[in-house]
């Protein structure tokens, strides 16, 4: 399928489709007209790159990530390296965190809201 086809299917602009490309995350076929031409598994690979991406993981964890779950060979070892799980639990940390003080104000805004609730009658 061509690529507005592609970025229809998956959900995901054409522009974001050259930037994958571009990154490395997809190689898709070329047309005898230089077109690209996008796979049914590059489609599916494309979602998890997008899944992967929404999680906030940055493109060079989700290269390696990809890389050793394709087994390509120019990675070495198939097991992820004790770095790349590091960064990747640190990522997890950093989020966690986050959502921590997201939680923490979400709860003081529920408390003003039941609060204002109570004066306002």
């Amino acid at each position: 399928m061509r690529i507005s086809e592609a970025a229809r299917v998956s959900g995901v602009s054409a522009r974001s489709l050259r930037y994958y490309e571009d990154e490395g995350l997809i190689v898709p076929g070329r047309r005898g007209n230089g077109y690209r031409d996008y796979c049914r598994s590059t489609v599916d690979r494309i979602l998890v790159i997008r899944s992967l991406l929404e999680s906030g993981l940055p493109v060079r964890l989700i290269k390696e990530a990809l890389s050793r779950r394709t087994g390509a060979p120019d990675t070495g070892a198939a097991e992820p390296s004790a770095q790349f799980l590091h960064e990747v639990r640190s990522y997890r940390d950093r989020l966690a965190a986050r959502i921590a003080v997201l939680s923490s104000q979400q709860a003081a805004l529920d408390a003003y809201l039941r609060e204002a609730r109570r004066t306002d009658r």
